[in-house]
C-alpha cells in the first residue's frame, strides 16, 4: 500500500508541479539556478565573477530545500497548528518574511553575509552559495503549501488530530517530490542560460539584483494574494488530468481509507467503499475518546464487545453537514424499523466547526433529525481517526460478530445499505421476521456539477474572488465588478475569524455565484435579520438567533447556476454555504 500511495503522491505532485499555480514562483526558481551567492564572487576586488565558480549543486539544493519545507510544514506544521489553534497564514506569513530576507541579501552582499552567519557552523564548500539556496528552498515550500491541492486534503486529518502515521509521510514526501521535479528542470534551465549566455556570464551583480527585486516581488504579491488573482486568470489547462486523476477508482481505493493505521484498524482497507455484497474487513475498532453520550441508560458508554449478537451500523455525522442532513433520515428510518429485530445504530458526531463541539447544540441537533438512538461526541476525533474515516456521513456495519462487513463514504447506496442490514439480521437470527424495507426518499444529487462547501472563516476560504486580502480581524471589503462561477465576495466591515465571519457595522453583505441541484443553505448562527435575494428577484428574510445551524435559501428542480446576495445584520454570525 505504502509503494502505491507514493505512486499516487508522485503523480499528483507532477500534476500540480506543471499547473498555473507554479507560475508565481517560476521566476524565483529560474533565477536561482544561475545567481551567485555573495561568496561565490570574487568580490575582494570588486569585479564580476565567472558563474562557473556558483556550485553545480544549487538547483538542486534549492530544491531539496522546497522539497524539506514542503513536508514538514505540511506534517509537522499542521500539527503545531492544529495543538495551537493557529491558522495556516503563520507559515506563508513565516515564508514571505523569509523571502524578503533572500531578497535583500541578493540585492546588498554585506546583509547575505550576516544572514549566513548563524550557518558559520556548518563545514563546506562555497558554503554561501550552498545555503542560500537551501534557506531560498525552504522559504519557497513554505508558500507553495497552498498549492499542494486534493492530495494535502487526504492529510489534513492527520494534522488536525495531531498524529502522523508512515502512510502520511510517504503521501506528503511523494507529492512534494512530485511537485518539485518541474521546478528543478526549470532552476537547472536558470543555471544553463547562465554558463551560456553571455549577457548572464558579464553582469552578475545585475542577476542578482532582478532575482532579490523578484523574490521581493513575489513576497509583496503573497501579502495581497496577486498570485490567487493571476490563476483565476489564466485558463486551468490540467483540470482534465486533475479530474481524469482525482476519478480514478484505484486511486480512490487508496485514498478512501488514508487515516492513522493500527493494530485495530489495518483491516479496515480490505473492505471497498459501498460495495454490493458483504464483505470481511476486520474486528471493529473501538469508539474511543468520546467526550459525552447521550440517549444511552444514564448517559453511560457504550463498548462495541458489548453489544455482541447485535447488529451494529456506526454513523459518522456531523448535524451542520448537508450531506448528513440529506443522510440522517435514512438511517433514523432504519433505526425504526430494525431496532426490535436486533439493530443498534450509534451516531459518532465529529464535528467540522467548534460550534459542534457544544452538547447542547448536538443534543439540539439531534432533536431536528427525530435522532432517539445513542450518540457519541467525538470531539477530538479519537473514534474517527481509529477508523480511518475521512468523510461525512461515513457508515461502517458490523455483523453480530463484531466484523465490519461494508463501509459506505458519503451519500447514497441506501438501498445497498438497507439489503445488507437485513442480510446480517437474518445471519444472526434465521428466525428473525423482518418489517418491509423502509421508503425514505433518496435525494443524493444526481451528480451535476455543484458548488463546492463554501466557508467564510479564515483558512478555509478557498473560493474567496473579491479584490485584496481575506483576512483576519476587522476590514472594508467592496464587490469586484465580476465573480467567477463558485466565488463570493464581501461588501462593507467585516469581522473575519476562524471559525465565522460577522458583520462589524451595523450590516454587511456576501454574495455568492452558486451552481445547485437541489439547494442552497447557509449555516449562521448569533442574533439578528438576514435578507436575502436570488437572482435579482424577491428580498426574502431570515431571523437568526441561537445555535448555529443550516437555514435553506434556496430550493431547485435541476441543475441551476445564479446569484445569491445575502445582507446579514451585525450580530449575526456567518459559517459557511453548503449545496446540493
Amino acid at each position: 500500500m505504502l509503494i502505491s500511495l507514493a505512486l499516487i503522491g508522485l503523480i499528483g505532485g507532477l500534476i500540480t508541479g506543471i499547473s498555473p499555480c507554479i507560475i508565481p514562483v517560476l521566476p524565483v526558481i529560474f533565477l536561482s539556478g544561475g545567481a551567485q551567492s555573495a561568496r561565490a564572487r570574487a568580490g575582494e576586488d570588486g569585479e564580476d565573477a565567472d558563474p562557473r565558480r556558483v556550485s553545480r549543486w544549487r538547483p538542486y539544493v534549492v530544491i531539496l530545500g522546497l522539497v524539506v519545507s514542503f513536508s514538514l510544514f505540511t506534517l509537522i506544521g499542521s500539527l503545531v497548528l492544529a495543538l495551537l489553534n493557529l491558522p495556516q497564514d503563520v507559515l506563508r506569513w513565516a515564508g514571505i518574511v523569509v523571502l524578503v530576507l533572500i531578497g535583500l541579501g541578493l540585492i546588498i552582499p554585506r546583509f547575505q553575509h550576516i544572514l549566513e552567519k548563524p550557518f558559520s557552523w556548518i563545514p563546506q564548500k562555497q558554503v554561501g552559495t550552498e545555503r542560500s539556496g537551501f534557506i531560498l528552498g525552504f522559504a519557497l515550500g513554505a508558500v507553495y503549501v497552498p498549492c499542494a491541492g486534493p492530495v494535502l486534503a487526504a492529510i489534513t486529518v492527520a494534522g488536525a488530530t495531531g498524529r502522523i502515521g508512515v502512510d502520511t509521510v510517504v503521501l506528503t514526501v511523494s507529492f512534494a517530490i512530485g511537485a518539485a521535479i518541474p521546478l528543478l528542470i526549470f532552476a537547472l534551465a536558470g543555471r544553463r542560460v547562465a554558463e551560456r549566455v553571455k549577457a548572464f556570464r558579464k553582469r552578475q551583480t545585475l542577476i542578482r539584483t532582478i532575482g532579490g527585486v523578484t523574490m521581493i516581488a513575489l513576497a509583496i504579491g503573497l501579502v495581497f494574494n496577486l498570485p490567487q488573482v493571476l490563476q483565476r486568470l489564466v485558463p486551468d489547462y490540467t483540470s482534465a488530468l486533475q479530474d481524469q486523476f482525482g476519478n480514478s477508482e484505484q486511486i480512490a481505493e487508496q485514498l478512501d481509507l488514508g487515516g492513522l493505521v493500527n493494530e485495530q484498524n489495518k483491516e479496515l482497507d480490505q473492505c471497498s467503499n459501498g460495495a454490493e455484497e458483504l464483505e470481511s474487513c476486520g474486528t471493529a475498532p473501538d469508539i474511543k475518546d468520546i467526550d459525552a453520550w447521550f440517549n444511552t441508560p444514564d448517559e453511560q458508554p457504550i463498548a462495541l464487545d458489548e453489544l455482541r449478537g447485535k447488529v451494529v451500523l456506526v454513523d459518522f455525522w456531523a448535524y451542520s453537514c448537508i450531506n448528513c442532513q440529506r443522510s440522517i433520515p435514512h438511517t433514523v428510518a432504519w433505526d425504526e424499523a430494525y431496532r426490535d429485530a436486533g439493530l443498534e445504530v450509534i451516531g459518532v458526531h465529529s464535528p467540522e466547526y467548534a460550534f459542534e463541539k457544544e452538547e447542547r447544540n448536538v443534543r439540539a441537533g439531534a432533536r431536528d433529525f427525530g435522532i432517539e438512538y445513542p450518540v457519541a461526541l467525538d470531539n477530538s476525533l479519537g473514534t474517527w481517526t481509529n477508523y480511518r474515516n475521512r468523510y461525512w456521513p461515513a457508515h461502517y456495519l458490523i455483523d453480530a460478530e463484531g466484523t465490519v462487513r461494508h463501509i459506505k463514504f458519503g451519500e447514497g447506496g441506501y438501498a445497498t445499505t438497507e439489503k445488507l442490514i437485513r442480510e446480517l439480521l437474518q445471519d444472526a437470527d434465521p428466525d428473525v421476521e423482518l418489517p418491509a424495507a423502509t421508503d425514505v426518499g433518496d435525494d443524493t444529487p444526481d451528480g451535476a456539477r455543484t458548488t463546492p462547501e463554501t466557508y467564510l472563516s479564515v483558512g478555509r476560504e478557498q473560493n474567496y474572488g473579491g479584490e485584496g486580502k481575506y483576512g483576519s480581524g476587522v476590514d472594508d471589503y467592496a464587490f469586484p465588478a465580476k465573480l467567477g462561477r463558485d466565488e463570493f465576495a464581501l461588501d462593507g466591515s467585516w469581522d473575519v475569524g476562524f471559525q465565522f465571519a460577522t458583520p462589524a457595522e451595523d450590516e454587511a453583505r456576501i454574495r455568492l455565484e452558486y451552481s445547485a441541484t437541489q439547494e442552497v443553505r447557509m449555516v449562521l448562527g448569533g442574533s439578528g435579520s438576514v435578507t436575502y435575494t436570488v437572482d435579482g428577484g424577491e428580498e426574502e428574510t431570515i431571523e437568526v438567533d441561537g445555535t448555529p445551524r443550516s437555514y435553506r435559501l434556496l430550493e431547485v428542480d435541476g441543475a441551476k447556476q445564479g446569484t445569491i446576495e445575502v445582507t446579514a445584520a451585525k450580530g449575526v454570525e456567518a459559517y459557511s454555504f453548503t449545496f446540493g
